[in-house]
């Protein structure tokens, strides 16, 4: 688990030092950044099956980005990435049980 939230944490951490203006903070806030999260979550989910504990430790390793790059308006997306990472998980549990 802990190689894919690795993945998840540095995109959260690193991608928004990449933001110029409001188009490539929306490009990654909206784009990126939830495209990363839910390839992961379907990997993750392909290889060890769903774990409802992973899509909860992915929103709150989100969370501290809304006081270091962000402002107060950006909590909605804890709970946005929350559910990325639970659907990604959980098509990949899908996915995992028919490999077998």
């Amino acid at each position: 688990m802990i190689s894919y939230l690795l993945v998840t944490a540095l995109s959260f951490y690193l991608l928004p030092l990449f933001i110029q203006d409001t188009g490539t903070g929306m490009m990654i806030l909206l784009v990126v950044m939830p495209l990363i999260c839910f390839v992961n979550s379907v990997f993750y989910g392909l290889k060890y099956t769903f774990n409802w504990v992973y899509p909860i430790i992915v929103a709150v390793l989100f969370a501290p980005t809304i006081f270091i790059y962000y402002n107060y308006t950006a909590w909605v997306y804890i709970v946005g990435y929350g559910i990325i990472a639970l659907i990604g998980n959980y098509i990949g549990m899908i996915f995992h049980r028919q490999g077998r």
